[in-house]
């Protein structure tokens, strides 16, 4: 007898939590010269409440991937040139990251530096295969592991941080004071490494080898007020062997970052804008080129109301606010453009002429690595909202990137839990703007009513979109509809409305979310008496700005949020400068950041509100989460406060420890199951 078609339905099993642990995060693709195999980045949460990440390798058309490094902490894999090595950055030694080289062939990998604690990054190859060129920043001389033993052993106290600089620590980077990143070489056959730039202010600078390998240019800015004055970035040719530098002349004032040297070596691409602004603006950041002798920079992006600092965020994933520029060819510019919730690489004539180009598309996120020799193959991630990123191979044709998926770490994962697909909607808010939102349904359940869950995104200027992202799944398999949006702020639907928040948080963003909450209340599958809101960053901002002008929420969750901008002025890792992205400033005329402040609402807050924070988040300092926490308290309204220790960063919920994720996300839960229920515990 035939089996029915009931017996035939696999079960699937809710994702929850603990789901976490069996998720495989992908990243660094990186497609050797000749096009045939692919390196990438496999990270996954280990038995000791760590992260094991270490390098995978595959064939570039068919075959299995499989481990290339056993390190631990092995990340950034980038092959030579000549295609014969791949260089990582390894975290083997605890403290002191060092650069290491393996055969591409395989074989033992072997340290070429020597650092002593600090950190790494941008790891790059000169054209010969000769010489590997990082950055690196030093750890202060009595913070070394060391130096802690020595203390411990005798007594001794923990020094104090002394600085004149206003820029001296960064959230996830910790307290680094006037210790700045710098330019240094390392050459392969005697392991000997040597500084060959370290005049960069704030220790952000980018750089590129130049096609005859004797040359860099380097993106940095060498003013004294520097974090001041973004304006002064330029763009320097830099002689290795000499020292020698010379700016790049004839370019616009304004922020300049991920400099690219075209193939024959004439062009000099790169991520820009006109303009005091910082990298991080309303402003749309734009693709750049100049001649690399003259300047004449020309923007490729000026017809478009593109932006590529567009990042989609996840939790699965680093979000990253990276532009990433490549060459395809002399005569054109590969960039990654945010639109609408996806993310899609888009080609550019280097001269200016015709029309852009997007090369992918779908509701996807494309995350590109680099391309092969000869510009027709390329590395990328692709995120989807039904299942966490996976390495693809991309074929570059005239007018297209086919895409071909590579590895297939989560395809269990997808197969064997519930994950439903979400739905985009369009909404209209109070102005008649209108407003992407996306839904996720239980999968169970359909044809009831569910409690709903406002999420708001963080930054503000980043979007939500078509990715994948596990705490919203762990919501609606709990049985609660998931409803995410880009207000005004958000990046990906042109500057004018990520420009409409500049200096005016609550106003018509929070009409945007109302709009949404109120839309959500109109839906026949979500009970209108049960919706909550909670949000992260910007998000637990407006989660804020929500239950101080609204008693329509059931609950809510506030997590590492802004609620005083008069305090957060001078707390932050980013100080907010004066007359700048707000009006007036925090000591004498604090009347602009007061009005966008979140906590002067507080007094008219009834909503039961969960409120989660970290002692180690430098972004938005704790005690902004613990203002309306004591708030809420003071004036008898239920409130919880979950603080998590300084071990933990502002980035806690895609990167922190595996434990306090995982607490982090049952807090939640708890916190819905208690309100939605109607069990008011005290």
């Amino acid at each position: 007898m035939p089996p029915t078609t009931r017996s035939r339905v696999r079960t699937r099993t809710p994702v929850t939590p603990e789901s976490l642990e069996s998720l495989v995060m992908l990243g660094g693709p990186a497609i050797s010269p000749d096009g045939n195999r692919i390196a990438f980045v496999h990270k996954k949460i280990g038995n000791k409440n760590n992260y094991v990440t270490n390098i995978w390798m595959m064939n570039a058309d068919r075959g299995e991937p499989f481990q290339f490094t056993a390190g631990d902490r092995d990340g950034t894999p980038i092959w030579s040139p000549d295609g014969k090595s791949l260089a990582f950055i390894g975290g083997r030694q605890k403290g002191a990251p060092q650069v290491y080289v393996i055969p591409a062939d395989g074989g033992e990998a072997r340290a070429v530096t020597e650092l002593p604690e600090g950190s790494v990054y941008q790891l790059k190859w000169s054209s010969d295969s000769r010489t590997l060129a990082f950055c690196f920043r030093a750890q202060a001389d009595d913070m070394t592991e060391p130096a802690r033993k020595e203390r411990t052993e005798s007594g001794g106290t923990t020094p104090p941080l002394v600085t004149e600089e206003i820029f001296y620590r960064l959230d996830g980077d910790g307290y680094f004071g006037e210790r700045r990143f710098k330019l240094f070489v390392v050459d392969l056959e005697t392991n000997k490494h040597r500084m060959v730039y370290g005049k960069d202010s704030l220790g952000f600078l980018d750089y590129d080898w130049a096609p005859d390998g004797r040359r860099m240019v380097i993106a940095t800015n060498r003013s004294k007020r520097a974090f001041h004055q973004p304006e002064k970035a330029e763009l320097l040719i830099l002689d290795v062997n000499t020292g020698k530098s010379t700016p790049i002349p004839d370019l616009p004032k304004g922020p300049k970052s991920n400099p690219i040297w075209s193939p024959n070596g004439r062009h000099i691409a790169y991520a820009g804008r006109d303009g005091k602004d910082g990298t991080y603006s309303t402003e749309n950041l734009g693709l750049w080129v100049c001649d690399a002798r003259h300047g004449r920079a020309q923007c490729l992006t000026q017809k478009t109301d593109w932006c590529l600092l567009a990042a989609t965020l996840s939790d699965t994933s680093e979000a990253s606010f990276e532009p990433w520029i490549a060459w395809s060819g002399n005569d054109r510019i590969l960039a990654r453009i945010g639109w609408h919730g996806e993310a899609h690489v888009a080609r550019f004539n280097r001269n200016g002429s015709g029309k852009p180009r997007m090369l992918t598309l779908g509701r996807v996120v494309v995350s590109p690595g680099n391309l092969s020799a000869d510009g027709r193959r390329m590395a990328m991630t692709v995120d989807q909202p039904t299942g966490p990123a996976e390495i693809h191979l991309g074929r570059l044709n005239a007018n297209s990137i086919a895409m071909k998926k590579r590895t297939h770490f989560n395809d269990e994962f997808v197969k064997s839990h519930s994950i439903a697909k979400p739905t985009t909607h369009w909404i209209r808010s109070e102005d008649g703007t209108r407003v992407q939102a996306w839904v996720l349904r239980p999968t169970t359940g359909r044809g009831k009513r569910h409690p709903g869950i406002l999420e708001i995104h963080g930054g503000p200027h980043a979007q939500y979109g078509w990715g994948f992202f596990h705490e919203f799944r762990v919501l609606a398999n709990a049985g609660y509809v998931v409803v995410y949006s880009n207000p005004r702020g958000s990046k990906g639907y042109g500057r004018d409305f990520c420009h409409a928040i500049r200096g005016t948080w609550g106003t018509v963003d929070w009409e945007d979310i109302h709009a949404v909450a109120k839309w959500m209340t109109s839906r026949d599958f979500i009970d209108s008496k049960r919706i909550g809101v909670m949000g992260g960053s910007y998000g637990g901002y407006m989660t804020n700005w929500a239950i101080g002008s609204t008693n329509m929420f059931t609950a809510a969750i506030s997590d590492r949020c802004v609620s005083n901008l008069v305090s957060m002025a001078g707390n932050s890792d980013f100080p907010l400068e004066p007359n700048k992205y707000w009006p007036g400033n925090a000591w004498d005329s604090p009347e602009g950041l007061w009005a966008s402040s979140p906590i002067r609402l507080m007094g008219q807050a009834r909503t039961p509100t969960l409120v989660i924070h970290s002692e180690g988040d430098l972004r938005c300092n704790i005690e902004q989460g613990e203002q309306v926490f004591s708030a809420l308290k003071q004036q008898n309204v239920p409130a919880r406060l979950v603080r998590y220790p300084r071990e933990t960063s502002h980035g806690m919920s895609r990167s922190g420890p595996p434990d306090m994720r995982l607490h982090r996300l049952h807090e939640i839960l708890d916190w819905w199951k208690r309100w939605f229920s109607g069990k008011k515990k005290s």
